[in-house]
């Protein structure tokens, strides 16, 4: 028999073992960047780790990341996996839907962020960006992260809730604390609704974000106005689809969660890295102060060097680090083979600091996305911070209009500094964040 006639058997990914039932876990929330590269070098691009009481086949690089993105064969289920970490918090998110009946909320939803949408979004961004921004009170010790988590959340509340008369400002944050206990769940190894417990705050924090969008719901059935719960409640298609208050209530809560925490974080790395960067941020502010007041989207689609900023914080730290998954049949990854029922992670953070991928990865280089360079087209997937598949971030425009507005009025409005030997001591409980509040040196203009 020729060799080419031998069928080579399926490999069996080896496991790493750890402590019972924590495994991995706690050296994923003190290094993940660490914790990835120790996986794939000692265990190649598939292998299989203990993670929050589980065991779970992690992928790593972009061969294997993008085989379950693209999943060509229809194994990988994104809610089934979700689930797991935050079912309870985010259920019935679109994130959290699969297969025929993602597409058909997706198909709805995408009505919501056409290009016509997004420039009135835009347009109601740029004057509370700009309101926000002037109520800071600059110091040598300026906290950047939690000022700019409350501007995204009063940002959300403006763009996807139609403004203050929605919520008073005490509520907004009972309704922000929600939001950071529902996402906090995610490693949490105490998975029960005990008082105390990262799990059962979480709990408590959907059920005040049912009360929340439900009480205000028939208001916006009745009077809708231009915001995106409005929009969600009268969304139909040509074929006469809509969504029941149930599904508006679960996509608005996982649509707030995601535009401000991924939002915050992003533009929190880019102050960070133009304040260590002095000679970007006067390139960046340069730019800024050739727009008009109020930019439109087309104004924010033109820019090159803010642009190129906020693709490479990105790069550094991706808002989702993890996504994850779970297959509903058994499946192969690049010779390996994954059961079915099994939970799986997809780290595409370490694909955006490969150095088979990047030029000294962990250096700050906006040119790496320019024209001339275009750094991450080696592979399709060596930068992917809005996922892939069907499950790319349908928000992803609107994001972008938001990091970079308010980007722009930051560098109309304020110059920073931060020392250039501060490493932001980061948080990976749950999505990234600096847990020292990312002290800037903070002046007005």
């Amino acid at each position: 028999m020729q060799d080419a006639d031998v069928i080579q058997p399926t490999a069996v990914q080896p496991r790493r073992r750890g402590l019972p039932y924590v495994g991995s876990t706690l050296e994923y929330v003190r290094d993940p960047l660490a914790m990835m590269r120790k996986q794939h070098d000692r265990w190649g691009p598939v292998s299989d780790i203990d993670f929050i009481g589980k065991r779970w086949t992690v992928l790593l690089g972009p061969d294997a990341c993008e085989a379950a993105l693209r999943n060509a064969d229809k194994a990988f289920a994104s809610g089934d996996g979700w689930g797991y970490l935050v079912g309870p918090f985010f259920d019935r998110g679109l994130m959290l839907l699969d297969f025929d009946e993602h597409h058909r909320h997706r198909r709805i939803m995408q009505s919501a962020f056409t290009r016509d949408r997004l420039e009135g979004y835009t347009a109601a961004l740029q004057p509370a960006v700009a309101a926000g921004l002037a109520r800071w009170e600059p110091s040598t010790e300026f906290r950047a992260y939690p000022a700019l988590k409350e501007l995204t959340l009063d940002l959300a509340a403006e763009v996807f809730m139609g403004g203050a008369d929605l919520a008073a400002p005490d509520e907004l944050d009972q309704v922000n604390r929600a939001f950071i206990d529902c996402v906090q769940s995610a490693t949490a190894l105490v998975r029960a609704n005990v008082p105390g417990t990262r799990w059962g705050r979480a709990l408590r924090g959907r059920a005040l974000l049912e009360e929340f969008f439900g009480r205000h719901l028939a208001t916006k059935r009745a009077q809708p106005g231009d915001d995106l719960f409005s929009v969600l409640c009268h969304l139909e298609t040509d074929d006469g689809e809509r969504f029941s208050d149930e599904d508006v209530v679960n996509h608005m809560i996982f649509l707030l969660m995601a535009a401000h925490d991924t939002s915050t974080i992003t533009v929190s790395t880019v102050m960070q890295q133009l304040g260590q960067h002095p000679e970007w941020q006067q390139r960046c502010r340069d730019e800024a102060l050739a727009l008009p007041e109020h930019p439109t989207m087309a104004d924010l689609d033109g820019l090159v060097a803010i642009d190129l900023v906020m693709k490479e914080c990105l790069r550094l730290v991706p808002p989702v680090p993890v996504l994850a998954r779970k297959t509903v049949k058994e499946t192969e990854v690049l010779g390996h083979r994954i059961p079915a029922d099994r939970l799986v992670a997809v780290m595409v953070h370490l694909s955006h600091h490969m150095p088979e991928l990047w030029d000294e990865p962990q250096r700050f280089d906006p040119e790496r996305f320019a024209d001339d360079r275009r750094d991450d087209k080696v592979h399709r997937y060596a930068w992917e911070p809005f996922g892939g598949g069907v499950h790319k971030c349908l928000g992803m425009f609107f994001a972008g209009a938001e990091v970079k507005t308010i980007i722009v009025h930051l560098l109309r409005q304020l110059e920073w500094t931060v020392d250039p030997d501060y490493v932001a001591p980061m948080s990976y409980a749950s999505l990234p964040f600096p847990k020292d509040g990312q002290p800037v040196r903070l002046t007005r203009r």
